[in-house]
């Protein structure tokens, strides 16, 4: 079977693949199935994630033009009728020529004033794109804010976890607050998880500073690939400590990865992704250990599961919550 970059025709199909799934994730219901489909789509090579990226960051550059020449490249004919669906392809790359010849992509390298938010429901994912090249990975339930100035890129993370994928850019700073935390960074690849009582970071690729949010400059730990950390909401910084990356970001392929982890520890995660929360109120059960590996849209198999692996049951309350107590 040929690789997908093994020929111009092959680079073309990914362009145009690329091209329809840009168009469809425009819709302004695009539902969870669709999302996984994409997800499974931009995981399957890595050029399908460049040629993604590119159009968006071609899409992007719109923003930069007039309305008038915008609707002038719109009402352009199409040469051939049946690549109608990919004509915001199209516009995109006669946008991005236009902007070249008027030199306008100097501002794209330092965007100011730039500002935009993020959010996923239940069981949702989703990857976004930035004009710099830094990308996002957003897991379920999850909300941040971006905010780009002349100086900085600075993220704001209020509510869940992401995996930012930084473009380097030394003389722009890329900072991520979460909670009492922040991190920042110039380039690299690392995760940042909210939860209620701590922020927790790991680097998969590259080194982040991390440090309490209200900490002088000087205050920090640095953290390179295979280590993390946790803010707790005092703002202390916990010492640096091993990670597993590939394990801590397996939400980004549908995977919950537990290895030894505790019962309680399973709940709260597994609670992440369920309407109603996963409680586990006896201690002796809390501590119970688990290694396994579930699907994050179907923690039904992992309830099922549970009592053919430990000495548990699981109870259905009154709220349509679910607990799990000892058998």
């Amino acid at each position: 079977m040929m690789e997908t970059g093994d020929c111009a025709c092959g680079k073309t199909a990914v362009r145009d693949e690329a091209a329809a799934w840009f168009v469809r994730l425009q819709e302004p219901n695009v539902s969870v199935e669709q999302r996984r489909r994409f997800d499974a789509w931009l995981n399957e090579h890595p050029q399908h994630r460049e040629e993604f990226q590119l159009l968006q960051g071609l899409w992007t550059a719109a923003d930069l033009l007039p309305t008038s020449r915008l609707k002038a490249l719109a009402e352009t004919p199409p040469t051939r009728r049946e690549r109608r669906p990919l004509l915001r392809y199209a516009l995109a790359a006669s946008v991005l020529a236009v902007a070249l010849g008027l030199g306008l992509f100097s501002g794209l390298n330092h965007p100011s004033g730039y500002r935009a938010e993020f959010v996923t429901a239940l069981g949702e994912r989703r990857h976004v794109a930035l004009s710099d090249g830094s990308v996002i990975d957003l897991n379920s339930r999850s909300r941040l804010q971006v905010r780009y100035e002349q100086d900085r890129r600075v993220i704001e993370l209020s509510a869940g976890e992401a995996m930012f994928n930084v473009a380097h850019d030394a003389s722009r700073p890329f900072i991520v607050e979460a909670g009492s935390g922040k991190v920042t960074v110039t380039g690299t690849r690392f995760d940042v998880r909210r939860d209620a009582t701590h922020t927790r970071v790991a680097v998969e690729q590259g080194t982040v500073r991390v440090q309490a949010s209200a900490a002088p400059d000087h205050e920090f730990i640095n953290l390179t690939a295979g280590l993390g950390t946790s803010v707790d909401a005092q703002g202390k910084v916990l010492p640096a400590y091993a990670v597993n990356p590939a394990q801590l970001t397996a939400w980004r392929n549908g995977k919950l990865v537990f290895n030894n982890a505790s019962l309680g520890e399973v709940a709260a995660e597994v609670s992440r992704y369920r309407d109603k929360p996963l409680i586990v109120s006896q201690p002796g059960v809390a501590s119970l250990r688990l290694t396994s590996v579930f699907k994050s849209d179907d923690t039904d198999a992992l309830l099922k599961a549970l009592p053919n692996i430990l000495p548990v049951a699981v109870r259905t309350l009154a709220d349509g919550s679910q607990e799990i107590i000892s058998r």
